[in-house]
C-alpha cells in the first residue's frame, strides 16, 4: 500500500493493545532543512538534486519539489547548465528554520478535528475552545524557537560534528 503524498509518513500510535491509530505527518520540513544545510556546507558551489537526494535518502523528484517551494519563497535558486545545481538564494545566516517551515509546509502545526465535534455532547461542544489556548501558546513557542535558529547555525553544527570546515572540500 503506497502513500499518495511522497512527503507523508505514518506515525503509529498504540493507545491500547488491540487498537492502532495511524497519524500522518509530513517530512518536508526535515528534508528542506537537510537540503539547505547541504547547500550552506557547499557554500556557493551548485549541488545537483541527485546528490541532495542521495544525502537525504530520497528520490531526486522529491528534492526538486522541495527546491521549487524553497525557490518560490526566495530561499534557493538554480544555476542551469554544465556544473549547475541548487544554491542558496541568500546568506545561510539570513534563513531561519521558520522561513523554511513556512516555505514547505501546507498545514497548521496543530490541527483540530477533521469534522466538527458533536455539539450535543458536553465534551464535543467545548473541546476545541478548551484546547485552543494551549495550542496557540505551543505554536507561538515553536515559531519563536524556529525563528531563532538559522541554516548557518545548522550547517555550523554539522561541520562541528563532522569535524570539517565550511566550505566542505569533500
Amino acid at each position: 500500500m503506497g502513500l499518495k503524498d511522497p512527503f507523508q509518513c505514518v506515525i503509529t500510535m498504540t493507545t491500547h493493545p488491540d487498537m492502532v491509530f495511524h497519524l500522518p505527518t509530513s517530512t518536508r520540513f526535515a528534508v528542506a532543512v537537510h537540503t539547505l544545510a547541504a547547500l550552506a556546507v557547499n557554500e556557493g558551489r551548485p549541488v545537483r538534486s541527485q546528490d541532495l537526494a542521495r544525502s537525504a535518502s530520497t528520490h531526486p523528484a522529491v528534492i526538486r519539489s522541495i527546491l521549487s517551494r524553497l525557490a518560490d519563497a526566495g530561499l534557493s535558486t538554480a544555476q542551469m547548465g554544465l556544473g549547475g545545481g541548487a544554491l542558496l538564494a541568500r546568506p545561510a545566516g539570513k534563513i531561519s528554520l521558520f522561513d523554511v517551515y513556512k516555505a514547505v509546509e501546507d498545514c497548521e502545526i496543530f490541527s483540530l478535528h477533521r469534522s466538527p465535534p458533536d455539539e450535543k455532547c458536553v465534551v464535543g461542544k467545548y473541546i476545541q475552545a478548551a484546547m485552543l489556548p494551549a495550542l496557540d501558546r505551543a505554536r507561538r513557542a515553536l515559531e519563536e524557537e524556529l525563528q531563532r535558529v538559522s541554516i548557518a547555525e545548522v550547517a555550523a553544527d554539522i561541520a562541528r560534528r563532522g569535524q570539517f570546515t565550511i566550505p566542505w572540500q569533500g
